[in-house]
Order: C-alpha cells, then structure tokens, then sequence
C-alpha cells in the first residue's frame, strides 16, 4: 500500500493516559520548537469526550500530560455549546499561533470551535465559527488572496455529505462557501466524505486527506484517501484519487469502538518529502505511517475521478 504502517502501532493508547479515559483516538497532530505535538480526542465513561495532550521527539513514542488539555466550558456561549463534549480536533499553524478547530456538541447539535495558542500551555476561545450542524473543519495554513480558508462538511439529507470550501477576513466571519467534492455513488466514499488533516503545501497543489465511508451490509467502512486543490485557488479541485491510500486491517482498526475505523486528524510533511499520517482505530486507539508525498501527489493526478 501507499502507505506505510509504522511497525510499532497502536502508537497510543488509553492504558498510556494518567487519568481515567476508555478511548485514545481521532488526534491532531503538529510539530512545535522541534517536537511532535498531539491532541487526541478520549471518551470518558460518561460517553462525552475531552482532547488530551501528548509529545514525542520522534513522531512516534508519545507521553501524554498530566491532565486533560480542552475540556467542554461551563461558562457562557460556549458553556452552552460544548455541554456534551468536545471532540476531533485540527491544528493549523499560521501568522505565528496554532489554530485549534474542534466539534463541540450540545443539546443544539454539532458546530465548530476555534481556539488559539502558541505554546500548548495556555489556550484562547476564540469563537464558535459555524452554526449546526457542521464537522470536520480543516484550516489552511496559509491565507488564500489576503483571506483564510477552510475545507469543511456540512451535513445535508438532499445530498451524499460533501466538501466545501469557505473564507474568512477574520477567522469569525465565514462565507463565500461552495462544494468542490462530492461522493461517487456505488465507490469506497459513496456515503458521505469529509477533511482530516491539516492541507500539505506542496509544489503542485494543496495535498488533503479525507475520509470516506462505504456502507455495507456488516455497518460502515471509514478509508483514507487524497485530493490535490490549486495552490492559488483551493476551490479548483485538481484531482481526487479514485483509490483509498488506507483501509481497516490491523485487529485494533477492524474491531474497537466503532468497527472498520481508520480516521485521519493530523499529518506532518518532513524535510525529506515524508509524511507522518495519523489515524485512529476503531475509535479506540492511535495509530501512525509514512507515504512520500510525491506517490500521494501522482495517485491524485494520475489515477483520479471528477471532484463533483
């Protein structure tokens, strides 16, 4: 396969956590003053969920912190919101800070909260930026003709949940949405698709990893796969990949939480044209690999089918 799964997987879970949780799973994942920084998503046996914090030198052997890193406010707007819990977090680093998306849950549904830090020690609420019901919000780590940009997944009952493009002057205010991917019918990610990790910069395009999901008669099937956007227009989908690059196969993906689970949060390109992919399995543990961006480009150039 395209990718490579690192021989020493699950790279994280919940027995490595200091304080009581049943799940480690679904991480963001940046690197920070030369270490690996990792924001993984942990139910608790209340069924809610908190993002814990964990760092590694090598991008594989992570310790975790002593306590929880985000857990749901209780105060205001955002105490409202995050009442169930908070959830599947991103990290985008741009203008000097690292941007934190996360799905807070409530009573009213899903929506996003954004915070902001610049040393994962003290952390700023930003705002919630969309209404409900709306996940999986990636931001781009660069602004997009003065603008930032974001890949995101409302959810829809008239059509197969897609992605969409939107911008904001100021990271509150978002608009100027519009769908540039879209599910193929009878295909691995013909039930809904949706933004994992943080978009790659690279010489050809902006490099997105997803997930997809293929319904079958035992439940449904959460694959990885690729798309390539314009660097100066990421609206402008240059291919997507007609084939996954990672499917469940490890026992701890195949059977957990959540069965036939492999859920991509977080990648990091390495100097030497690597990239560390992280996932998690089953919703219960972390997992991690290597693919050469190069082969992640070409499978979108090379092997693809139209975005819509």
């Amino acid at each position: 396969m395209i990718v490579r799964r690192y021989e020493g997987n699950p790279i994280l879970t919940k027995h490595d956590v200091p304080y009581p949780v049943e799940t480690v799973h679904n991480a963001a994942i940046t690197k920070c003053n030369n270490r690996y920084i990792m924001l993984f998503r942990s139910h608790l046996r209340t069924g809610r969920s908190i993002i814990g914090i964990a760092e590694s030198m090598d991008g594989f052997h992570f310790i975790v912190g002593p306590k929880p890193f985000i857990t749901p406010s209780t105060d205001g707007v955002f105490g409202e919101y995050e009442e169930y819990g908070v959830e599947d977090p991103r990290i985008c680093y741009i203008g000097g800070e690292y941007l934190i998306t996360y799905s807070a849950y409530s009573r009213h549904g899903v929506r996003i909260g954004l915070i902001r830090t610049q040393d994962f020690i003290s952390i700023e609420r930003v705002s919630l930026i969309t209404q409900a019901d709306l996940r999986n919000v990636v931001i781009f780590p660069e602004k997009i003709n003065g603008r930032y940009a974001r890949l995101d997944r409302p959810h829809s009952e008239l059509s197969p949940w897609s992605i969409w493009i939107s911008y904001s002057p100021d990271l509150v205010h978002w608009g100027d949405s519009k769908v540039v991917i879209k599910p193929v019918k009878y295909h691995w990610d013909e039930m809904k698709i949706g933004p994992g990790a943080t978009p790659i910069k690279t010489s050809r395009g902006w490099l997105s990893i997803y997930h997809g999901v293929f319904k079958t008669m035992d439940g449904a099937v959460y694959r990885l796969g690729v798309a390539l956007h314009d660097l100066l227009d990421p609206s402008k989908v240059l291919g997507v990949a007609d084939e996954w690059i990672l499917q469940p196969e490890d026992d701890w993906e195949v059977t957990g939480y959540v069965h036939n689970v492999v859920f991509s949060c977080g990648a990091v390109l390495e100097e030497d044209g690597s990239v560390k992919i992280y996932w998690g399995g089953a919703d219960t543990v972390m997992c991690g690999g290597m693919a050469k961006v190069d082969d992640l480009v070409e499978l979108c150039l090379t092997k693809n089918r139209p975005p819509l």
